[in-house]
């Protein structure tokens, strides 16, 4: 399993001015290469029997343009443009493959039969960040010594050791990434020691959760986990540095300090956000062997009135880490099909039509009265140990669980970002 762990770094001004470089000509390889697809592709698109009435390429139809045919002219590159002889070329052959990524994404469906979209140009900023492919190898251009980064051609950079590297962890690669608040070190490391996941049989607790906008979670055991909303407590403070922002001239020297600010106060947020959803993750994790969750359509869901509110939440990325964090522990994770959750019984099966704004589900069939999240929880639990063939109640959840509670208890996870209610 590769894990990633990221470091901050403590360059010179010179090193630091030196990696700036390398991205504006990492950049500009990009382009080049990303011209020369988008030319190839537009030259041969036309059938050979037939000629388009607004205009058609002229000259020889070039040979195909893939990863090897770019890779191989970069010693070309290099006598055409000196100052490409500085970068590393391990980080050259890197770019290329990412720019041959995502134009496969684009090209080839996966599985499913969906595609990614058509490659851009970047523009000056947007590759802030390249690879050394190898690392503490003996041909490679980055050395990891205690705290000391050595980049070849760049020099020994102070790293920023937080925490420290587990021991049998191998390192992979190591990716230089520059954010609003400095530089920094990515290293995947590849983790062997990985719990194998525990048998199904074995499941002693499972729960069910279901994520929303007036609680974070619900969980199908009546708890509840308050959502913090970082963007929107951020949203006056974020409104104000903007509009100054947006009173300075553009290219000038304070525009960019102002920038730089912006671009702090994201960052912030997200960095916020992130240590949320970890929390959770890891309570969840600690409390069962089995989470349950639904496979909710957010790209869909963030078209809607509501777009802001469920993109501050950040579903996604929190079924993510709670997917990789269940992993680690050798916990299980499993989605299903989130349709009918909300309106289907949890004690008696029956239908109980609601509306978006109906946050009780009262079911006139077994007269049972809960919170419609901790009735989705419940149903969405069953679903998934119907699937895996475990034993699962009617109402409450789990075989043997507490007695149902009539109101949530919301739990504090103690963060230091944000503050939740005690119940």
């Amino acid at each position: 399993m590769l894990i990633t762990y990221q470091y901050k770094l403590n360059p010179t001004p010179e090193q630091a001015s030196t990696m700036e470089v390398w991205g504006e000509l990492l950049r500009r390889h990009y382009n080049y290469a990303l011209g020369q697809r988008l030319d190839w592709l537009h030259r041969t698109r036309c059938q050979i029997d037939r000629c388009s009435i607004v205009s058609e390429p002229i000259g020889d139809i070039p040979n195909k343009v893939d990863y090897y045919s770019q890779a191989s002219d970069l010693k070309q590159t290099k006598e055409l443009f000196p100052e490409y002889k500085n970068i590393y070329a391990d980080c050259q052959q890197q770019n290329l493959m990412r720019l041959d990524k995502a134009w496969k994404r684009w090209l080839i469906p996966d599985k499913t039969g969906k595609r990614g979209g058509r490659p851009r140009f970047k523009k000056r900023g947007d590759i802030c960040s390249f690879t050394f492919p190898r690392v503490n190898h003996p041909k490679a251009g980055a050395h990891l010594t205690g705290n000391i980064l050595k980049l070849s051609r760049i020099g020994e950079i102070e790293v920023i050791l937080h925490r420290p590297i587990p021991d049998g962890f191998v390192i992979k690669q190591a990716t230089l990434v520059k954010k609003s608040d400095g530089w920094y070190m990515s290293l995947s490391l590849e983790d062997n020691t990985v719990p194998e996941p525990l048998p199904v049989d074995e499941v002693k607790s499972a729960v069910g959760i279901d994520v929303g906008l007036e609680k974070f979670l619900a969980t199908s055991d009546g708890q509840a986990v308050e959502i913090p909303q970082f963007y929107r407590k951020s949203q006056q403070q974020l409104a104000r540095q903007q509009r100054q922002l947006a009173r300075m001239e553009k290219g000038s020297k304070n525009h960019q300090r102002q920038s730089n600010k912006v671009a702090r106060l994201h960052l912030y947020v997200a960095r916020q956000r992130k240590e949320f959803h970890y929390q959770v993750a890891h309570w969840l994790c600690s409390q069962y062997d089995l989470i349950a969750f639904e496979n909710l359509n957010i790209k869909g869901l963030a078209k809607t009135r509501l777009a802001k509110s469920i993109l501050d939440a950040a579903w996604g990325s929190f079924l993510n880490i709670l997917q990789t964090v269940a992993v680690k522990r050798g916990k299980w994770a499993i989605g299903d099909d989130p349709r009918g959750t909300s309106i289907e019984c949890s004690s008696c099966g029956q239908r109980v039509e609601k509306t978006l704004k109906d946050r009780v589900h009262n079911c006139p069939h077994c007269k049972l009265v809960i919170d419609r999240d901790w009735n989705s929880g419940i149903n969405i639990l069953n679903r998934v140990q119907r699937t895996l063939g475990l034993a699962f109640a009617g109402c409450g959840g789990y075989l043997g669980a507490s007695p149902m509670r009539q109101q949530f208890s919301i739990v504090s996870l103690g963060s230091p970002f944000y503050t939740a209610l005690s119940g």
